[in-house]
């Protein structure tokens, strides 16, 4: 969920925005603070309290956090009017500078192929290690073997 200010911005410039966030399967929607902070509480967004103020943006993404922040930064390179005023990112509210950190991540899916491969690793070490010593050993047999047929 990342929060926006969108003074300034026209009717055009908003629809584009939904459009742009459309194609990735995310929302975006314009709330009213009051309504927002009653909403939020006693949830994970109620951190967030601090950034309703003046005109909010929210744009929320259901699957990959990381996406939806990606997404409203790229938008916001193309139109300065809107700027980002934070997000949450499960469950922490993150400042404006941490959300540009979070938009260099990869994305969800090369997170997991690399944690997925971090714990490959060992388990083919181990393997690796047991067959050279199953084949050392039925080399030693091979040899022995070789010498009593002598």
């Amino acid at each position: 969920m990342v929060f926006t200010d969108y003074k300034g911005m026209t009717v055009a410039e908003l629809t584009e925005l939904r459009r742009l966030l459309k194609k990735s399967s995310l929302d975006y929607s314009v709330v009213k603070n009051t309504l927002a902070r009653i909403a939020s509480k006693d949830t994970d967004v109620a951190a967030a309290e601090k950034v309703f103020k003046g005109p909010i943006g929210i744009a929320i993404g259901y699957d990959d956090p990381v996406l939806v922040v990606k997404k409203v930064l790229e938008f916001a390179k193309t139109n300065e009017k809107i700027q980002v005023r934070g997000a949450i990112v499960e469950g922490r509210l993150c400042e404006p500078a941490e959300v540009k950190q979070i938009a260099d991540l990869p994305p969800r899916e090369v997170l997991l192929s690399m944690l997925a491969g971090a714990f490959q690793a060992p388990s083919s070490k181990m393997a690796g290690a047991l067959s050279a010593t199953v084949s050392s050993f039925a080399y030693a047999l091979q040899a022995l073997q070789n010498k009593k047929g002598e």
